[in-house]
């Protein structure tokens, strides 16, 4: 007969990790019966944690290819810049670099008009306190980052076309990209560390914020092993692969970014099937009722 307290920890999933709380009957019926090993019982505060844990990781997943697309605005794009005119007004000169600032200015923008605008909207269109769900956020972000791609596949192939004929495209047409980014980062990574917030127990919310620092370091990763898999892949028939010559004129980073723009949109209905199966109401979003529950099951325990 499981004790009440184990009752409260029984959620839609992972309700097979209720039973590391529930004390044998065996033991707990028998006299002068012996604190069990914390190896052998949890708190219902530590199962709650692990079931945290194990329903956010699907949503954290499908972060790391949004990262993926970050990487490559930080090399091959800023490779793109370098391969275009970058002189603005006859004297000054674009560092191709400096480009990558776009998305921060836009989050700096956007942020304030979010709270202050989309919300508000938002909460008179649904009837609900917040309007739009971080899961809904960060769907937005995964849905829209593929056009950042799109958009640097179309410029990297006029480029392409232009270079062939001794002309260069100014290193504005690369901005677009940066900017579609930038909307998405704006929803995708505020609303992921939002989400973490929202739905970690006492004691977790600097662990899940910690996560989305490790979607970066995979989502980098990632891209490496994306390079040189693709480099291995296209290289077969004797060529250089698309990304082997170190040169944008004799490689093909407009392939490589539709690949990537595939990617995505392979990711965002891939992060509706978990959002889908993610029970924010049953799967530890109500943080206090769960930490009024291992409290009383610390005492009871005890």
């Amino acid at each position: 007969h499981a004790s009440p307290a184990a009752s409260a920890t029984a959620t839609n999933s992972g309700r097979f990790l209720d039973k590391a709380c529930v004390r044998d009957a065996a033991q707990q019926q028998g006299a002068n019966t012996k604190p069990e090993s914390p190896w052998r019982l949890c708190t219902v505060s530590e199962v709650q944690q692990a079931k945290t844990l194990l329903a956010v990781t699907p949503i954290f997943a499908c972060t790391i290819v949004f990262n993926t697309v970050l990487a490559q605005l930080q090399t091959f794009s800023v490779q793109q810049g370098s391969a275009m005119d970058t002189v603005l007004g006859g004297a000054f000169r674009v560092p191709p670099a400096s480009l990558q600032a776009i998305p921060y200015a836009m989050l700096l923008l956007l942020v304030p008009a979010y709270e202050l605008l989309l919300v508000p909207f938002m909460k008179r269109l649904t009837g609900t306190r917040s309007g739009i769900t971080p899961l809904q956020r960060i769907g937005v972000g995964l849905g829209t980052v593929a056009f950042s791609m799109v958009a640097a596949a179309t410029v990297e192939r006029r480029r392409r076309d232009l270079s062939a004929s001794g002309a260069r495209m100014s290193v504005l047409w690369i901005v677009p990209q940066f900017l579609v980014f930038g909307v998405s980062e704006m929803f995708t990574a505020v609303g992921l560390i939002e989400f973490f917030y929202k739905q970690a127990c006492a004691g977790m919310q600097s662990f899940l914020t910690a996560l989305t620092y490790c979607s970066y370091a995979f989502g980098f990763y990632l891209s490496s092993v994306l390079v040189t898999t693709v480099n291995r892949v296209t290289a077969r028939h004797g060529g250089a692969g698309w990304l082997g010559d170190n040169d944008l004129d004799k490689d093909r980073l407009d392939l490589f970014y539709w690949m990537l723009a595939a990617l995505s949109v392979l990711n965002f209905f891939c992060y509706l099937i978990c959002a889908r199966w993610y029970n924010s109401g049953a799967d530890g979003s109500d943080a206090a009722s769960a930490q009024i529950a291992a409290e009383g099951d610390a005492k009871e325990i005890s």
